[in-house]
């Protein structure tokens, strides 16, 4: 209960001050976050935060799997392996929107 009223609480100052700044500071900082997310800089490292996310997703998938061994339910077992087949293919995004690069 105690999350909900500080989500609350945070909702109704941002939209306070999100309507005392106007349109105008709006198209400013979505421009600035624009800037940002075209920087190469930045989308170096997103691509390696995310190809470093499928490393470790890829070793923890074998441990886990050692582990459980059998017991993954067959739907889990299909997704991954379709998953990895895309992968290894070098299609385009994922169901998640994720890009294989």
């Amino acid at each position: 209960m105690r999350y909900r009223l500080t989500f609350v609480a945070g909702l109704a100052v941002g939209y306070v001050l999100g309507t005392k700044a106007g349109r105008e500071r709006y198209e400013q900082l979505k421009k600035s976050a624009q800037q940002i997310a075209q920087n190469p800089a930045v989308r170096n490292t997103a691509e390696t935060a995310a190809h470093q996310g499928r490393h470790f997703a890829d070793r923890a998938y074998h441990v886990v799997s050692d582990k459980v061994g059998d017991r993954v339910p067959d739907s889990v077992a299909q997704r991954v392996k379709s998953m990895r087949e895309r992968s290894s293919n070098g299609s385009g995004p994922d169901d998640w929107g994720t890009s294989n690069t």
